[in-house]
């Protein structure tokens, strides 16, 4: 939403403008096509961005949690009733020990749960008001303590740990692998509670820690590569954390994109139309398939599973 427009060198070497400067325009857009497409439309080359004030005022909220479901219903009931945080994380008791063994303090409570933090800003008053409502609503929602941050430099070291988090964990496993899918808000109480029941299931410890006000979930398989079959195991737990995604109207990715990794996933969330469609605006930009082959949508040579639920895929592949 902060791309105003582009400059991009097309497959066939061609230099073109997409976007024309505004926010929101009638054109057919192509900036949102490119900005989405993962580098299978094409090189940009350069960028205009749109730039927003600084806030006047910035608080930070800790709450910690006895049960991740907890958690996640705070981040409902601050969602529902309206407010619109600048970030909301959570961070479950696996990442939260972790974060404090890497920094050496105990900056989050270790015997939580779940921690969730809450950053507001805008006008002070705005803001002061703003959080008193969330605290109420992580109270409301079973909050066990809450820390309000005010100072930058106190602000500052409450995400410290959660801006970390992914190396933290790097040091108590030997390899993990991150997932990354999305659901309704609302649901996030719902699928927190599948992937426990998942993670027992598979056998894998999950680590989470993800966007909630985004609804954007990163679980982190914790498992050892030197296991015999571990990254299937890993996979197949993966793969069944996005099939629960899905089940409540969410996305097999949020952030991270489709690449190589989920690309033989694709046909789970769209009609053999809707990917057939994908394939010609490829085409229409890249008939050569020169701009990151092989990425994005599944074929019947790099996704044999797809290939079976999907004749119609066929007919994709054709156009590269």
């Amino acid at each position: 939403n902060h791309v105003l427009g582009l400059e991009v060198v097309l497959p066939d070497g061609s230099v073109t403008q997409l976007g024309n400067g505004l926010a929101e325009s009638q054109e057919l857009d192509l900036r949102g096509a490119f900005i989405g497409s993962e580098g299978t439309l094409g090189i940009a080359t350069a960028i205009t961005l749109r730039l927003l004030r600084a806030p006047e005022c910035v608080n930070v909220l800790l709450a910690d949690f006895e049960t991740m479901e907890a958690a996640g219903e705070a981040v409902r009931a601050v969602t529902a009733a309206g407010l619109l945080p600048a970030g909301m994380e959570i961070m479950d008791n696996v990442t939260i020990n972790a974060v404090n063994d890497f920094f050496g303090y105990d900056e989050y409570p270790r015997d939580a749960a779940a921690v969730l933090l809450i950053e507001l800003d805008g006008q002070e008053a705005e803001v002061q008001a703003s959080a008193e409502r969330a605290e109420q609503l992580c109270r409301g929602a079973g909050a066990r303590g809450l820390r309000r941050a005010e100072d930058p430099t106190e602000c500052a070291v409450l995400w410290k740990g959660r801006k970390s988090a992914f190396s933290a964990v790097g040091k108590i496993t030997p390899t993990y692998y991150v997932q990354d899918g999305v659901v309704p808000r609302s649901s996030l109480p719902l699928v927190l509670a599948a992937i426990e029941r998942l993670s027992h299931e598979h056998g894998l410890p999950v680590a989470n820690v993800f966007h909630a006000g985004d609804g954007n979930l990163h679980p982190l398989i914790l498992y050892s590569a030197a296991e015999p079959e571990a990254e299937q195991r890993v996979k197949d737990l993966g793969a069944a954390i996005l099939k629960e995604c899905l089940a409540v109207g969410g996305s097999i990715s949020g952030e991270h994109g489709v690449g190589a990794d989920k690309r033989c996933y694709l046909d789970w969330m769209f009609e053999p139309e809707d990917l057939h469609t994908m394939g010609l605006l490829r085409r229409a930009f890249d008939p050569d398939n020169r701009a990151n082959p092989g990425k994005v949508l599944p074929t019947p040579r790099t996704c044999g599973e797809s290939a079976k639920r999907s004749v119609t895929l066929q007919s994709t592949v054709e156009l590269f």
